[in-house]
């Protein structure tokens, strides 16, 4: 965020979906696959793109492996795709899409070699690993939450994730898995000051409709009010639950349609949702589907890591962090670090700190982080940042000192 004078007040809003939302569906389809295959092969390389419809999943791109176990798990690629949509909740053929009776079409092919030359570690004209492709990538923390994201966007995805708890628990019977959630925070310079909006669309059975409006009921708005909405604001925003918040709760009336049948999902379409929000700048590489030779990914992470270290050493209120990178080349073109006038330090310092603490070409980086496992469709839902689970190694903050001491230096 641009700096804000001391004082000044201003709404800001963030939006999450759910993981039965058609994009969210299709980026864990991407990322289930992509997983499977590092399961047999930490060497794979994937681009892989999912589309889904009504009744219909296609997968597409590129997929290169390196042993028979990968070979035969790629020959499973239809299992892997129906345990996934089976796990995310769409098994009821009612709803449109279900995982037993959804087309599965496979459109895959090998990576380029002309591409692969110049990142495989060895080949082309550098000896270390190169870029898997040209790009930009930012990464961002700030000191508004425990867990260093902004407040809306934290808020918005820790309410699909209730939602996800809540129906998965029969918590609340009538949910189905297609939701999405909108946070408008009130700030006061840097400040969260109060919950101004929270918008919350759920997709729904019958058992939720007023029969003599043919809409959501009001005891069911205040079943998503009470057992969704104020719980996560109260433990997430201690102080700001208040009968002043705005609500709208399914404010079309009805959500019974919906899912891949409501609308077709595509991978990489929710690239806000992934990251900050709209806080922050996004260089517009998607991250679902694609092994960490991959910048668009692995360096997305290493800049959310590195900006949160510098947060967490206190050295700035709010930080974004850009590397640039040419295809083949390992070196970065380029590290930027902002800290929109909060920094204690120079922002010239920090780089240099930076350069100096975090290893920054691709095969390093993927080492530091232990990027090679099969972690990634739990990535493709409630966001890739600001998570607690051990396997986001990219949001440990145990370089704080050391950048703090070479910031310093």
């Amino acid at each position: 965020m641009a700096q804000k004078s001391v004082g000044e007040q201003f709404l800001f809003t963030s939006e999450s979906v759910s993981m039965g939302h058609p994009d969210k569906v299709a980026d864990q389809l991407s990322d289930a696959l992509l997983d499977s295959l590092l399961e047999h092969d930490p060497r794979v390389r994937a681009a892989i793109e999912t589309l889904v419809t009504t009744g219909l999943v296609v997968v597409a791109g590129e997929v290169t492996v390196h042993n028979r176990e990968a070979e035969c798990a790629l020959g499973r690629a239809e299992d892997t795709i129906r345990k996934t949509v089976a796990s995310i909740g769409y098994d009821d053929s009612a709803t449109g899409f279900d995982y037993r009776s959804c087309a599965v079409v496979r459109t895959l092919h090998g990576q380029s070699p002309d591409i692969s030359q110049g990142v495989t570690e060895g080949q082309g004209l550098h000896a270390e690993q190169g870029a898997g492709d040209q790009g930009l990538m930012f990464g961002y923390a700030c000191a508004e939450t425990k867990v260093l994201m902004p407040m809306p966007i934290h808020l918005s995805h820790r309410l699909v994730e209730r939602h996800a708890l809540i129906r998965q628990s029969g918590g609340i019977p009538w949910l189905r898995p297609d939701a999405k959630s909108q946070v408008t925070v009130l700030y006061e310079g840097h400040t969260p000051k109060a919950i101004d909006t929270i918008v919350f669309s759920t997709q729904h059975t019958e058992a939720a409709v007023d029969p003599r409006t043919q809409n959501m009921s009001e005891d069911a708005r205040r079943e998503i009010i009470e057992k969704i909405l104020r719980p996560v604001v109260e433990r997430e925003a201690p102080g700001l639950w208040s009968d002043r918040i705005t609500f709208h709760i399914n404010p079309t009336g009805r959500f019974v349609v919906g899912g891949p049948h409501g609308d077709s999902g595509l991978t990489g379409r929710k690239i806000i949702v992934d990251t900050y929000g709209g806080r922050g700048r996004h260089g517009g590489g998607a991250f679902s589907g694609k092994d960490p030779s991959k910048v668009d990914r692995s360096a997305a992470y290493m800049a959310r890591h590195i900006a949160k270290n510098i947060v967490a050493a206190e050295l700035a209120y709010e930080c974004e962090v850009q590397l640039a990178y040419a295809i083949g080349v390992a070196e970065p073109v380029s590290v930027l670090v902002s800290t929109f006038g909060t920094g204690r330090v120079a922002d010239t310092a920090l780089q240099r700190a930076v350069r100096e603490v975090f290893p920054l070409t691709p095969g390093r980086i993927i080492q530091y982080l232990d990027l090679l496992r099969p972690i990634y469709c739990k990535t493709a839902a409630h966001g890739h940042f600001g998570r607690t689970d051990a396997d986001f190694t990219w949001e440990a903050t145990s370089r704080a000192k050391d950048v703090a001491a070479a910031a310093k230096a």
